[in-house]
């Protein structure tokens, strides 16, 4: 392959691209679903590999491009006019935290375990569980949460008031497992752990799906 081919084939490749993504719209760059990102990924492949295959010339990748772009406008078309063809394709948000509890079916349905569930909670300034009322997983992967009232942003100037630095709330139990170097971060042994659930009616950690630890505030316990 010489170098005036790889010039045009790049520079076809390029400008297929750029106008197949403003056709094709922003949404699919600032909002990428599953979908999408593979779409992306296939589209990538077939203009990459084409620039470097000797039989394929610069008619063969615009071919190609505007062939896969036309099927991703299409997709979109049907998307915006059937809510079928929405959920089929872009899956539809899925309630995993429901008036503060886990509905744990939809994590596993969403393959999410509970350390990503609290790394996208922190993400929207949630760092305890108990904050949240509602957290609804949208089709792009990210998260919305809803607080109680009682943690809503206020700033204390608003209330004229003075409050104490806040603390960090630790997992302690997770899909029925001891969180053990959780505990030596609040000085607490298994023992100790196991007195507080059962003085909440549960006699072992495997009944927990989720269990947190706050300084100054009674144990936040979820059960399966």
């Amino acid at each position: 392959m010489d170098y005036l081919q790889i010039l045009v084939e790049v520079i076809a490749g390029f400008f297929a691209l750029l106008i197949l993504t403003k056709l094709v719209g922003k949404t699919t760059i600032t909002q990428i679903t599953a979908f999408d990102f593979i779409s992306a990924l296939v589209l990538g492949e077939l203009v990459g590999n084409a620039l470097y295959d000797e039989n394929i010339r610069v008619g063969k990748v615009i071919f190609t491009t505007a062939l896969w772009g036309l099927l991703i406008y299409v997709t979109e078309i049907a998307t915006q006019k059937k809510s079928f063809f929405r959920k089929f394709f872009e899956g539809e948000p899925d309630i995993i935290i429901s008036k503060g509890k886990i509905n744990y079916d939809l994590l596993k349905k969403n393959h999410l375990d509970l350390d990503q569930m609290l790394h996208l909670l922190r993400k929207k300034d949630v760092f305890s569980l108990r904050e949240c009322e509602y957290a609804i997983l949208e089709t792009d992967g990210t998260i919305s949460v809803i607080k109680k009232p009682k943690y809503e942003n206020i700033t204390k100037s608003d209330l004229n008031i003075r409050k104490q630095p806040d603390s960090i709330p630790f997992p302690l139990i997770q899909d029925g497992k001891i969180e053990h170097e959780n505990l030596k971060k609040i000085k607490w042994d298994t023992v100790r752990l196991m007195k507080e659930i059962k003085s909440l009616g549960i006699n072992s950690p495997r009944e927990v799906l989720y269990a947190e630890w706050k300084e100054g505030e009674a144990l936040h316990v979820q059960k399966y």
